[in-house]
């Protein structure tokens, strides 16, 4: 499991290479769902996401055999770009293997920051090629099965936990459960009574799946929201997430979509659909923690284009 002095070593460790992301109450947010709400911007992190922290966290532990046989990253979006960027920054030869479905401004990105690219048919594919070329030689940074990118992760709860002591539910989006796993870690050991709440969209529920068969299994993904279309958690997300967190909520890709509008209008930041989930998910935990819910978003990314959010809207009618 990792502890509060792994994440506090891979704070010290990334400090001036990605941002600490403001930490801000949300007055329209706060109406919206009829209880105070701080939110963790970190949409406005390096590269659009959280992602930055456990890229960097990681190319800056590995060793100088390792740097020099080049790094190689599996991504829905969000961690390819981060580890493109940062690979750059560092001077690392990166190679990303996504999905043919990822955003194709994510793949841009990814392309414009200097990594080679390898596009599969999907994400169990592409899992399975990064575990070929790994085993070919290059060094693997994996989106959330490794306790350095876990302890990067978890330096958004340490922030939260120093820039807002009144929280009573913090709710975390859910991919392969890095993020969810460090920020809880680190939530546990700074402020144990916050009560941690995962989220997923429907067809994108490996964490809810693996909890209910007592253990990670692969997964059918079909969900719109690629960057939490992990096809399985691994066996240290699983076990963070089963010890420390409450429950993990499942809310319909409609419903995320909705979230990212809601973001906008109410809270007037961009988020894509992986942050808008946060926003139903928040209504369930009010109406099961009743009035005395004072409540954090980690809102964990931006990374979605206006031409993405209006089809997503028209599809799912909500104009």
């Amino acid at each position: 499991m990792i502890g509060i002095s792994d994440i506090e070593a891979a704070a010290q460790l990334i400090a001036g290479h990605v941002v600490r992301t403001p930490t801000v109450p949300s007055p329209g947010l706060s109406e919206l769902l009829g209880a105070p709400v701080t939110a963790k911007l970190e949409l406005l992190q390096r590269t659009g996401s959280f992602k930055a922290r456990g890229a960097t966290a990681k190319l800056l532990s590995l060793s100088e055999a390792e740097r020099a046989a080049g790094v190689v990253a599996v991504s829905g979006g969000n961690h390819g770009i981060a580890l493109a960027v940062m690979a750059a920054d560092l001077q690392v030869k990166a190679t990303v293997v996504m999905p043919r479905t990822a955003p194709a401004r994510s793949i841009g990105l990814v392309e414009a920051a200097g990594a080679s690219v390898r596009l599969t048919d999907g994400m169990g594919t592409a899992f399975e090629l990064v575990t070929r070329l790994r085993d070919e030689g290059l060094t693997l940074v994996h989106p959330f099965d490794d306790p350095v990118v876990i302890a990067g992760q978890g330096t958004v709860g340490l922030e939260f936990a120093e820039d807002a002591d009144d929280l009573t539910d913090v709710i975390v989006s859910i991919g392969g459960g890095g993020l969810i796993a460090g920020v809880a870690a680190a939530l546990r050991a700074e402020r144990p009574g916050v009560r941690v709440w995962g989220v997923e969209t429907e067809g994108a529920q490996a964490m809810s799946e693996a909890l209910a068969a007592g253990g990670p299994l692969p997964v059918a993904v079909s969900s719109i929201v690629t960057t939490l279309t992990a096809p399985t958690v691994s066996q240290l997300t699983y076990d963070h997430v089963s010890a420390l967190v409450e429950e993990v909520l499942v809310v319909p890709d409609r419903e995320a979509v909705r979230g990212s509008l809601e973001f906008a209008e109410h809270a007037k930041v961009w988020t894509e659909p992986a942050a808008g989930c946060l926003l139903p998910a928040a209504r369930q935990v009010r109406e099961r923690v009743g009035d005395g819910a004072r409540i954090g978003l980690v809102v964990c990314g931006g990374n979605v284009t206006h031409r993405e959010i209006a089809e997503w809207t028209e599809r799912f009618g909500l104009g």
